[in-house]
């Protein structure tokens, strides 16, 4: 039986790496813009048409898709890794809002919640994307903010429904209707039987097309009384955050049963702060701070380099349950210990992210069957420190010896279902968009921005989509000491744009959208090139496992919506019977689906021929443009 799998694992290897795409892989010479739209990434090419870089490219996107409710708005936030050709260095983007003034945990537990809202006002943290743009285009691209907003002005004045747009405002309607500023945009038809808008029609947004206008018009006046252009957009961001619009994002957003004051969004800045990084094979993988889970993709690195990835076989069932196994190692030490390093600068990123605290974690790995305990490590011995969290880590479960309590499952972290929970796999799966672009002058960007999604709360006569992400908070230290709401505090978030640099060169710029999953399908994507030869459209759309043994993100109120999964797994459905008879035995419970990739955006540099080369997976309306 195993020769036969181990057999038939090197035959799905080589076929892989032969077979067609649904999509095209893209080849550029002079530049590349891929987003999650077509009409996203139209706006980034005729960025790149007008002269810019990348970052003015990437920035025209961003409004874009906020415009076109990508699933997400502009009152939404936004992170960037940029390589700077200039230095040869790595830049990373902190454009998250931040928990409003009043938003503590005893606020939300009085009114009977384990975690904070989903939706509305209370699940707002202030806007982070209009400032985030901003700072990138004044700091690092080249064009006015006139230009670049140009395509989201005329996006704002009418664009096409699409068919998702469609069903996603339709299906959720009813909660739309709840707030008074919403249902004004989004029940376009309220006298006709379908009352939101259809696919092939206009959709308008004047009051938002009205705001954009102000901030280049904030710019235009600053640029006539003779200051810098870096100086005339931040002139916008000022207005965005302390002006005018601020004032009625604020008075809008109290009058719905918010907490925003004008201090908390005069108080917010962007920030540009040293992305983490790790080297796998001689490729340096970077990610964005632990405000994010983007350091989860580099302890699973970590972790699996441990093993002989290759020899195993491409989704063989020894490679599968390796990574499944890695994964779950890394997200039990991001669910305890990630969360805002500016209000926690002991947070032990530095052991976590120790190669050696990675061979203990490898050391502990099952591998004859899934472990369904599989809990928070101790990094702190890795950077010379004692752990201040032992107790809570005992009263949990978490100090057994994961070799030797093999049997002991945890006493309320793992939800073990005989029946797949598809709220759960939804809040699982949950998107965004994401945003890679690149040029000949060697500018990359990587951006995986979100908030703000469909059913958005809109901050009164802005036309801006307020901010969901408050839910990443947690209101019990037990579960993560790191991550327990405050004001002026932010979540930890799952939005990870990534970039890896080979001999201090780009090598490859990639993202995703898709909540917990994000993690996971980029370090599967990431493998799919550099273990098993797959160029970037073959990577992208390649079949990926995802894991449930998590703690979600995103999602319900209450406890059991959160709690992780033991043993689930998705498959694609054309994983062989022998392999889910194996995994089955390993005692990992299988569910299915025909697309497994995730929606990835990827340019990966050919140094070779002097060229790039784009991937945009399959898995939804992610669109790439080259020249």
């Amino acid at each position: 039986m195993k020769f036969r799998i181990i057999f038939f694992s090197l035959l799905v290897t080589m076929a892989i790496s032969a077979q067609r795409t649904q999509k095209p892989e893209l080849h550029g010479k002079h530049w590349m813009a891929i987003t999650g739209k077509s009409l996203g990434a139209s706006a980034g090419a005729m960025i790149f048409q007008q002269g810019g870089n990348a970052v003015d490219a990437a920035c025209a996107m961003l409004g874009a898709t906020c415009t076109l409710w990508d699933v997400l708005s502009w009152g939404g936030e936004t992170q960037a890794l940029i390589y700077n050709p200039k230095t040869g260095k790595v830049i990373a983007i902190n454009a998250l809002g931040v928990a409003p003034t009043g938003a503590t945990a005893g606020f939300f537990k009085d009114q009977g919640c384990d975690f904070p809202p989903e939706y509305g006002p209370l699940a707002a943290v202030t806007p982070g994307t209009a400032g985030g743009l901003c700072y990138m285009l004044a700091n690092y691209g080249t064009m006015s903010l006139k230009d670049v907003l140009a395509p989201s002005i005329e996006l704002a004045k009418g664009f096409p429904v699409d068919v998702p747009f469609e069903t996603s405002v339709s299906r959720d309607k009813e909660r739309l209707s709840q707030w008074k500023y919403s249902k004004k945009v989004f029940i376009t038809r309220p006298s006709e039987e379908k009352e939101t808008p259809v696919s092939g029609e206009i959709f308008v947004q004047e009051n938002l097309a009205e705001t954009l206008q102000k901030l280049v018009d904030a710019e235009q006046q600053a640029l006539k009384e003779g200051i810098s252009r870096k100086e005339a957009i931040m002139a916008a961001y000022d207005r965005f955050y302390k002006g005018d619009i601020a004032a009625e994002i604020v008075r809008s957003v109290r009058e719905q049963g918010g907490l925003f004051t004008m201090e908390d969004l005069a108080r917010w800045k962007p920030v540009e702060e040293e992305p983490l990084h790790t080297n796998y094979k001689g490729i340096d993988v970077f990610k964005l701070q632990s405000w994010t889970q983007g350091a989860a993709m580099l302890q699973s690195l970590n972790i699996l380099e441990n093993f002989d990835l290759r020899q195993m076989g491409y989704n063989s069932p020894k490679y599968i349950h390796t990574v499944y196994q890695a994964m779950n190692m890394a997200f039990a030490d991001r669910d305890f210990y990630y969360g805002d390093p500016y209000v926690h600068p002991d947070i032990p990123i530095k052991g976590l992210l120790s190669k050696e605290y990675s061979r203990k974690r490898a050391s502990e790995m099952w591998h004859d069957k899934n472990n369904p305990s599989v809990g928070p490590g101790d990094p702190y011995p890795f950077e010379g420190k004692k752990n201040p969290f032992i107790k809570i880590l005992k009263e949990r479960g978490f100090d057994r010896d994961p070799v030797e309590d093999r049997d002991f499952v945890p006493k309320h972290d793992v939800v073990s279902l005989s029946e797949m929970d598809s709220l759960y796999q939804d809040r699982l799966h949950r998107g965004t968009t994401s945003i890679v672009a690149a040029d000949a002058e060697g500018w990359v960007v990587s951006v995986t921005p979100s908030g703000g999604w469909i059913p958005a709360c809109i901050a009164g006569s802005t036309g801006i989509g307020l901010s969901q992400r408050m839910q990443s908070f947690v209101l019990d230290e037990s579960l993560n000491p790191f991550n327990v709401v405050a004001p002026g505090k932010r979540p930890r978030v799952t939005l990870t744009p990534s970039l890896a640099l080979k001999e201090g060169k780009p090598f490859l710029a990639f993202a995703v959208q898709g909540g917990d999953t994000q993690e996971q399908n980029l370090l599967q994507f990431f493998l799919n090139i550099v273990e098993f030869g797959m160029n970037t459209q073959q990577a992208a759309e390649a079949a990926n496992i995802n894991s449930n043994q998590l703690w979600l993100s995103l999602g319900g109120t209450r406890t059991e919506d959160r709690s992780p999964r033991a043993g689930q797994i998705l498959l694609n459905t054309q994983t062989p019977g022998p392999t889910r008879q194996e995994l089955t035995a390993m005692g990992y419970m299988l569910q299915f689906s025909d697309r497994t990739s995730g929606p990835v955006n990827a340019i990966y540099f050919d140094r070779k021929n002097g060229t790039m080369r784009g991937g945009s997976s399959n898995h939804g309306e992610d669109y790439g443009i080259a020249w």
